[in-house]
Formats: C-alpha cells, sequence, structure tokens
C-alpha cells in the first residue's frame, strides 16, 4: 500500500495541509517564549522601572522614587521597543509551516489577529486620544503607537505570503 499524499482526493482540507509537514517544537517554542519575554519585559517596565524612569516624586519624602531596576529605568521608552519587537518578532517565527499557525488554518488565524490587532490599536489611540493618561503603555508612546499598531499590520502580512 503505497503512503498517502497531499493531492489525494480523499483527503480533508486539514489533512492535506498537515501531509508531509511535521512541527517543529523547537520553532513552536522559542516563539511561546520570545512573545511571553516580550509581555514580560513591558510589563515589568511599567509596573517596577516607569516610575523611576519617569521622574516621580514621592511626596512624602520629596525624593525621586527610586527602583530595584535602574539599567532598565535608563533605557526609558527603548523597553517598549525591545518588548514589541520581541512580540512582533515571536509572530514571525511562528509564521513558518512547521508551526502549526504557520499553516492550514492558522496562517488565516495569524494574519486576522495581527490585522484587527494593529487596526484596534490605532482606533483605540485615536479614539483615547484625549484620555491617553489612564491608558498606562499608550500614554508613554504618544506618536509611536502609529508605529505599533502599523507595526502588527505588518506583521501580518508575513502570515498573508504564507497563505494557500
Amino acid at each position: 500500500m503505497s503512503k498517502r499524499s497531499a493531492s489525494d482526493p480523499k483527503l480533508s482540507m486539514n489533512a492535506r495541509a498537515l501531509a508531509g509537514r511535521t512541527t517543529s517544537i523547537i520553532r513552536c517554542s522559542v516563539a511561546i517564549a520570545m512573545a511571553a519575554i516580550g509581555i514580560a519585559w513591558i510589563v515589568v517596565y511599567v509596573l517596577a522601572a516607569e516610575k523611576n524612569a519617569t521622574g516621580v516624586i514621592d511626596m512624602k519624602t520629596l525624593k525621586v522614587v527610586d527602583t530595584s531596576l535602574p539599567w532598565m529605568a535608563d533605557m526609558a521608552n527603548w523597553n517598549y521597543l525591545i518588548g514589541f519587537g520581541l512580540i512582533m518578532l515571536s509572530l514571525i517565527v511562528a509564521a513558518h509551516p512547521s508551526t502549526p499557525l504557520g499553516r492550514g488554518r492558522g496562517v488565516v488565524v495569524g494574519m486576522l489577529f495581527c490585522f484587527l490587532f494593529g487596526l484596534a490599536w490605532v482606533v483605540v489611540y485615536y479614539m483615547a486620544a484625549d484620555h491617553l493618561s489612564s491608558i498606562p503603555v499608550m500614554k508613554d508612546l504618544n506618536q509611536y503607537n502609529l508605529l505599533v499598531g502599523v507595526g502588527f499590520m505588518a506583521v501580518g502580512f508575513s502570515y498573508a505570503t504564507r497563505w494557500e
């Protein structure tokens, strides 16, 4: 009996998409780890290091609030570039055909997520322009919010090129 191929009409669409392809556990793990590190980097900066970077003064002691991460506070907005860069790079790594997001329906899911998330980021930025002080990350990025939104849309094109 011969091995079924991707061109066999008896195979379902999902089986045809998976025929002959193996999932790379290493690539999937790297993509997940980079996304988690990027999110964690932004969260740690916002919660722990940002106050020192912006020079917030403690009203009781009238001194600048000190942080346990002065090196991170010194980088200021570069922290957002590192965090969002890792997140977007992880999505690009996940667009490879050896990952579940890089083949079959995963391509459509990844592409639509990136396009819609980028669009939503830009729309929220414009809609909340007068009240940005209440949105933690957006208030620090100002006009760079447009780069974040357009960046996610650009990552969506890496999925669009894989769509069959």
